[in-house]
């Protein structure tokens, strides 16, 4: 059975770039009905910050990706929190001590720092098994002993040369002059990532690593200990870095990569979000960009992943959610959509009822990039807007006309559509039709000031839609009321 697993650090919020971790070996293990697994590295207590944990868990319900076994829901491997899995860690440890590839290395730090200085003096790679201490010829008996006062274990190398497959890049190898003896268990009794995450996968069954390509550099020494403990390793599948927007490094907190809770807050959809990170560093090679989990679990495959970095580009993020909302839309109705929208209306919003609600939203969704839009985009429709004539006589299309035409244009416009008996969205469509006629102006001068009059806003839907949905009353009231302000500033 295919088993994969997602095994974030609890070191703060999760961002792009992890989530994306998550998002291929979910899609492999449900591919071939296996099971996915979430496992908590929280080894670096150092690093550790509180709610981490339940944040990963949040976002990943979030995107859909629900896991098999793992943190939250338990499993036949518990406990899935590393910290909880030191005794299972130190028998596998014993095991290399009792076979002499492991053991306990009293050397301080300032020592450690000083071979590190002399090596780079003299200009030769720093390896620490080239000062590797006396301890490291004790017997078995004799390590235990050391190990049990506190000192750290270290693995005795053996340096030769490598060869893997990677499923993505293809046949890798590599020398012996990478092989080191590297740290198992830290002072604190708790494991490395180095030696935690094979004995971890191996007793979970796993099946397909998947992470990022940064850890390339470490597979000779992960071999080494697959073979010193004599265990077959997984399959390994390296992704490519999430590129920073710039495309020149990897994308990394330290750069500003925000949260994917950060882009849900705003009003990203989960479906843009999972569908947007998929697609980064992947393609079926097809001209499609719009994919659903449905799409994606018949789709996706390991060979189409590609081997080089994929820049993230926010843009194109916002342009997928859109997509997105357009679809919901159009393929599950206004109520679909309104019910992602709680939280995302203006505040005034709460004194209308749901159905005027969902009557803004039917007009101006196809013109939102994020949910966090409708509270920017809808306001003149629930509060009337402050009267600001900088912006009718600084138009591109208005400020060659005067004040008088400006008010000329009101007056017929007003007294036409106060002639309207049925205030419906093709009668007004008609009315205004009529007045371009009369007026002989052109729709961006007679629109724009109609639609500037009405909401005072960058942006308005199609104005017989935005006047129907607005009544005859207010939609009057205002008119007439930059009207009046105008008299008053000529005056």
């Amino acid at each position: 059975m295919t088993r994969t697993r997602f095994a974030p650090s609890p070191t703060g919020y999760i961002h792009i770039g992890n989530v994306r971790s998550a998002i291929y070996p979910y899609l492999i293990a449900k591919q071939a009905d296996g099971q996915f697994i979430l496992r908590i590295e929280d080894t670096d207590q150092k690093r550790y910050v509180e709610g981490a944990t339940d944040l990963i868990m949040e976002t990943l319900r979030w995107l859909g990706l629900e896991w098999d076994e793992g943190a939250g829901v338990g499993g036949p491997n518990e406990p899935y929190y590393q910290s909880e899995r030191r005794e299972i860690y130190h028998k596998w440890a014993r095991k290399l001590i009792e076979a002499g590839r492991a053991y306990a290395d009293p050397t301080d730090g300032a020592t450690i720092d000083e071979y590190r200085k002399a090596d780079s003096a003299a200009k030769v790679p720093y390896l620490y098994r080239n000062h590797r201490p006396s301890e490291a010829e004790l017997s078995p008996e004799e390590v235990l002993k050391l190990w049990e006062k506190g000192a750290p274990l270290r693995f005795k190398s053996e340096p030769k040369d490598y060869s893997w497959h990677d499923e993505v890049i293809g046949d890798l190898s590599t020398g012996p002059e990478v092989l080191d003896d590297i740290i198992l268990i830290k002072k604190d009794g708790l494991p490395t990532y180095n030696f935690a995450h094979i004995v971890d996968d191996y007793e979970m069954k796993v099946t397909h690593i998947v992470r990022g390509v940064e850890y390339l550099s470490s597979m000779p020494n992960y071999l080494a200990i697959y073979e010193a403990l004599g265990i077959n390793h997984p399959k390994f599948v390296s992704l490519p870095h999430v590129l920073a927007p710039q495309g020149n490094k990897k994308l990394s907190k330290r750069d500003g990569a925000k949260s994917v809770v950060d882009y849900r807050d705003e009003g990203i959809l989960p479906e843009a979000m999972l569908n947007y990170l998929a697609c980064l560093g992947w393609n079926d090679g097809t001209e499609q960009e719009i994919y659903s989990m449905k799409d994606l679990l018949t789709a996706f495959s390991i060979e189409r992943i590609q081997n080089s970095g994929a820049r993230f580009d926010e843009t194109k993020l916002l342009w997928t959610n859109g997509i997105w909302l357009r679809k919901i839309f159009d393929e599950e109705g206004v109520d679909a959509l309104y019910a992602r929208t709680a939280g995302f209306w203006p505040a005034e919003a709460s004194s209308y009822d749901v159905s005027y609600q969902k009557e803004v939203l039917s007009i101006i969704y196809d013109r939102l990039k994020v949910l966090s839009d409708l509270g920017t985009m809808t306001g003149y429709f629930f509060y009337d807007p402050e009267i600001d004539l900088s912006l009718l006589f600084g138009n591109k299309f208005l400020k060659k006309l005067s004040e008088k035409e400006l008010v000329d244009l009101l007056t017929v416009t007003i007294e036409r559509l106060s002639a309207i008996a049925d205030w419906t969205a093709d009668n007004l469509q008609e009315a205004l039709n009529e007045l371009l006629a009369k007026t002989g102006k052109k729709p961006a001068e007679l629109f724009s000031l109609i639609r500037i009059a009405l909401s005072f806003a960058p942006f308005s839907p199609a104005l017989n839609l935005t006047m129907k949905v607005l009544g005859r009353e207010r939609s009057l009231a205002r008119l007439n009321a930059v009207r009046s302000a105008i008299v008053n500033d000529a005056a």
